[in-house]
């Protein structure tokens, strides 16, 4: 066994730091190099939590984002495990979460690059990959289908970071309800506190931006800023929906513009 994938006794988090490779990035254009948080002269990605949680409104390059890190760690961008193809696509029109690895490096304090990454829309292939493997192979079908998406998603999520690893999910919260939501996030805060293991997470989900002591970063057409997740645009929104639903329905039907919304 290579020394990278026998684990280590230091604690998360594995994957320390992020940076540009400005050579690269120079022969580049179009999306995702034109991603305005990319545009920093002197962009430069740290991780110090166990937990790291990435937010920003859609069209900030959260996923993009995340399949690089993910592809930097030796991850099919579609999601699963190191070396697994669950799902076909390589037809796919969009790769950009790979391309984008090759104009980055990563700099790891060890090198832990075992674990999995969760995408809620390719799930269902994972799973029936997992099942066909475990038949092909003489045992017993994991079989995270037959519960409904949302149980089988966090008993699936539960099982594999059980284990020493990095591990990457993008917006979690499709496949979850609130109530799958809270779930995910006592696993969450048990990885946070034993810190064995490293999580990277795009969400929108102001109830797991709440993780204790996790970082929550915010990508903006401006950078990438450490914020409260109070101070989220997401959690404000439910905010004010929860104090005075009514108006705030009013509100948001009455006028299309209002920045708010």
């Amino acid at each position: 066994m290579s020394s990278r994938n026998r684990g280590t006794n230091l604690p998360s988090p594995f994957l320390q730091r992020l940076v540009i490779l400005d050579d690269k990035m120079a022969e580049k254009s179009g999306y995702p190099f034109n991603l305005p948080w990319l545009k920093d002269d002197e962009f430069e990605l740290r991780f110090t939590t166990p937990v790291t949680i990435i937010v920003g409104e859609n069209g900030m390059g959260k996923s993009t984002l995340i399949e690089a890190i993910a592809a930097l760690s030796g991850y099919d961008e579609a999601g699963g495990g190191k070396g697994y193809r669950p799902v076909d696509h390589t037809n796919a029109i969009d790769k950009s979460g790979a391309e984008l690895a090759n104009v980055l490096r990563a700099g790891w304090l060890p090198k832990v690059t075992n674990g999995w990454f969760f995408k809620a829309e390719s799930f269902f292939s994972v799973a029936r990959y997992l099942d066909d493997a475990a038949r092909e192979g003489g045992g017993a079908a994991p079989d995270f289908l037959s519960w409904s998406h949302g149980e089988g998603f966090v008993r699936f999520f539960e099982e594999r970071t059980s284990r020493q690893g990095i591990y990457f999910m993008d917006e979690p919260e499709r496949a979850l309800s609130p109530k799958r939501q809270l779930e995910l996030l006592r696993i969450l805060n048990r990885i946070q506190e034993m810190a064995n293991a490293q999580v990277i997470m795009a969400t929108h989900s102001p109830i797991l931006m709440a993780l204790p002591n996790a970082r929550v970063l915010q990508l903006t057409r401006h950078g990438i800023t450490e914020i409260d997740f109070r101070d989220t645009q997401h959690f404000k929104l439910y905010q004010s929906f929860t104090v005075d639903p009514q108006d705030f329905i009013k509100e948001a039907l009455r006028d299309e513009g209002n920045s708010q919304f």
